[in-house]
C-alpha cells in the first residue's frame, strides 16, 4: 500500500505534531506501507520521510522544479519525481497513491486533501481520504463541514467518506476497509 501524506512544510508550535508525524512514519516503515509525499526535507514533511526511511520503508517524493531550485528537495528518497508545477505534483501523487491523509499543516495541506476528497466525491477515484486529527487539530474544520451538511451544501455521505483518526493502526485498518459512496454525485 502507498499512502500520500499531506502535511506542513513547517513543524508547527506543538512538539506533539512532530512526535505524531514521526510515529506515523515509523508505523509505515515497519509495516511495509510506502509514503508518497511532497518531496521536501523541511517541516513535518521531512520528519515523516526521515522516519519512514529510518524504519526501513520506501518514500516517494513529488516536487515541483521551482522548489528544487530553492534547495528544498529531500536528498535521500527511494525515488524523487521532479514535476513542472503544483498541479502536476498533485496529479502524480494521486496516481502513485492508494489513499490520502492530512496531518497538521497549512493552506497547502488543506488544498491538497480537499482536492482528493472532491475527486473522490465526483467518482474520479475510489480511494480513501482522511484526517490524522492530532490533538483535535481538524475539529473546527470538520465542524464547518458539518455545517455545510446541515445547510444542504454537502450530502452526509460525502462527510462520511472521511476517515478521522489519531492512531496509525486505525488509519490503515480504516483505509483497508474503506468503501466509497455508492450513489453517483449529482
Amino acid at each position: 500500500m502507498k499512502v500520500a501524506v499531506y502535511c506542513g512544510s513547517r513543524s508547527g508550535n506543538e512538539p506533539l505534531y512532530v512526535e505524531k508525524a514521526r510515529e506515523l512514519g515509523e508505523f509505515f516503515g515497519h509495516n511495509g506501507i510506502d509514503l508518497v509525499f511532497g518531496g521536501g526535507h523541511v517541516g513535518l514533511m521531512g520528519i515523516i520521510a526521515d522516519s519512514v526511511l529510518a524504519s526501513g520503508g520506501k518514500v516517494y517524493g513529488v516536487i515541483p522544479q521551482h522548489l528544487v531550485n530553492r534547495e528544498l528537495a529531500h536528498p535521500g528518497l527511494t525515488e524523487l519525481f521532479v514535476v513542472r508545477d503544483m498541479h502536476e505534483r498533485k496529479a502524480k501523487m494521486a496516481e502513485l497513491s492508494d489513499g490520502f491523509v492530512a496531518l497538521p499543516g497549512g493552506i497547502g495541506t488543506l488544498e491538497e486533501i480537499f482536492e482528493m476528497w472532491t475527486w473522490g466525491q465526483l467518482g474520479m477515484h475510489q480511494k480513501p481520504c482522511g484526517f490524522y486529527n492530532v490533538d483535535g487539530f481538524y475539529d473546527a474544520l470538520l465542524e464547518m463541514v458539518r455545517s455545510m451538511v446541515a445547510t444542504g451544501f454537502v450530502k452526509q455521505q460525502y462527510l462520511d467518506m472521511i476517515v478521522l483518526t489519531q492512531t496509525p493502526a486505525e488509519l490503515i485498518d480504516r483505509f483497508k476497509a474503506y468503501v466509497p459512496p455508492q450513489e453517483k454525485w449529482t
